[in-house]
């Protein structure tokens, strides 16, 4: 457990933790990062009195995971952050093994937090299925203050087929109801949602699962559903699919269901399910719409369970989250692309001629009216190819475990890539396909013999 007290007690160790953390030359320019220790899945994403609030998963005083609370930072701009005090501690005898991910919805001028407080009994147990409670616990708040934290749903509310892997609350509004999309997993290993309803964010009854026919994970993680253009979408975390050759390469995908589903009668009819993101650190993407109407995603730059690994555990710190993304619908599908804030960070414009070599790690670079084939260096080792309908991204020798990833795409238009010290995003087709990854080149090298780039030089956002 977690607490305000232990966490004083040990500033003295987290002030040597950010101090190493500040000599790392893979420290991120433009990405939010841990002050210090272990970040993962973005919480309680929202816009609050015209300021953003972007917590995350959190263990400030071990780089690999001890004692999970919600880190915190907030801005008005997406350029200049504030690093705010943590605001949910692991200190309750319904969270205490950890305050899991969860999710914001504001109501009267409130902040209605839901998150997942882990608890792991004592004993010889498997966590699956018997001795672990995973609570649905809600704080009403200003941002800043964690309050009284009530009991919303515990084990004995859950269906009698689930596992105790039940967690991650989401939260949206439909005709005078509120609905709570909830991960879980049944005790056949069966990947679902779990859907509750509720008239006044109190209590909450259950109502419906979301599922599929066929066999798709063993867990369904991170649900997010929400509206763009009357179109319904389902995003989700599964577990458990199998590998393909161009879909499902990593460990465990992100991606969402287009869905058509009546909530008030409990019937639905789930699309094709699609990846959001086709590189090696992509995981848990939250969404929350912003006073100007946009739908913003912000996801963890990372895997949990993944085989590779990350050398910044060497200065005290993991993992970061992706830049913030804009969500349209073109064609019935998803799309990402960067928020208009993002241009803000540029500085110098430099037409990059093909043949041509640029010599840092910092910056965005567009290519636009793409009819052939290419390859692109995107660090001295790392490459970007496409022939034949199939994009590779091989991440060369000095990536820790990352290795080639292969998208199909029938033909590409545009590229936009974003590149920090040790951080690639890469939207294709304007956002109809991304590539997200950290890598760890000690040499850069951008650089194409066959496409010419408008490349921007990019300055850092800055932590206060």
């Amino acid at each position: 457990m977690l607490d305000k007290k232990i966490f004083e007690d040990n500033f003295e160790k987290f002030s040597e933790m950010k101090d190493n953390v500040k000599k790392d030359p893979y420290l991120l320019s433009f990405h939010i990062y841990p002050e210090a220790g272990w970040l993962n899945d973005p919480n309680g994403l929202c816009e609050y009195k015209g300021r953003y609030h972007i917590y995350y998963q959190y263990s400030p005083l071990d780089e690999n995971k001890s004692d999970t609370c919600w880190g915190h930072v907030s801005t008005e701009d997406f350029l200049n952050y504030k690093r705010e005090d943590i605001f949910i501690y692991p200190d309750f005898k319904l969270d205490k093994d950890g305050a899991y991910s969860g999710s914001a919805f504001i109501k009267d001028d409130k902040i209605n937090f839901f998150y997942t407080g882990n608890v792991k009994h004592d004993g010889d147990y498997d966590f699956i299925k018997e001795g672990r409670e995973h609570n649905t616990i809600r704080i009403v708040s200003d941002a800043y203050n964690d309050s009284e934290k009530i009991l919303i749903l515990d084990n004995d509310d859950y269906p009698k087929d689930m596992t105790k892997h039940v967690r991650d609350p989401k939260i949206y509004e439909k005709d005078g109801y509120y609905y709570m999309f909830i991960g879980a997993r049944s005790i056949e290993y069966k990947g679902l949602v779990l859907v509750y309803r509720s008239k006044d964010l109190e209590n909450f009854t259950y109502h419906m699962r979301i599922e599929t026919d066929y066999d798709f994970g063993f867990m369904w993680e991170c649900p997010d559903f929400f509206t763009i253009d009357s179109k319904d979408f389902l995003i989700l975390c599964p577990q458990g699919v199998e590998n393909e050759t161009y879909r499902y390469q990593n460990i465990y995908q992100s991606g969402y269901f287009p869905i058509e589903i009546d909530l008030n009668e409990k019937t639905y009819k789930l699309g094709e399910f699609t990846e959001l993101d086709y590189g090696f650190d992509f995981y848990a993407p939250q969404t929350f719409e912003d006073s100007n109407s946009r739908r913003i995603l912000i996801a963890w730059m990372g895997m949990p369970d993944a085989i590779y690994t990350n050398p910044t555990v060497n200065y005290k710190w993991q993992h970061c989250l992706t830049i913030p993304r804009k969500l349209s619908v073109k064609n019935g599908k998803l799309c990402q692309n960067p928020i208009s804030e993002m241009e803000n960070l540029r500085k110098d414009h430099i037409t990059l001629k093909s043949g041509e070599n640029y010599e840092d790690f910092v910056f965005e670079a567009l290519a636009k009216n793409i009819k052939y084939s290419f390859e692109i260096n995107l660090r001295s080792d790392v490459s970007l190819s496409y022939n034949d309908g199939i994009l590779v991204l091989d991440m060369g020798d000095s990536s820790f475990g990352r290795d080639i990833r292969q998208v199909k795409i029938d033909k590409i238009n545009d590229i936009r890539i974003y590149s920090d010290k040790s951080a690639l995003e890469i939207f294709v087709n304007e956002g109809e396909y991304v590539l997200t990854s950290r890598v760890y080149s000690e040499n850069a090298g951008f650089y194409s013999e066959d496409l010419d780039f408008d490349l921007y030089t990019l300055n850092s956002i800055d932590f206060i």
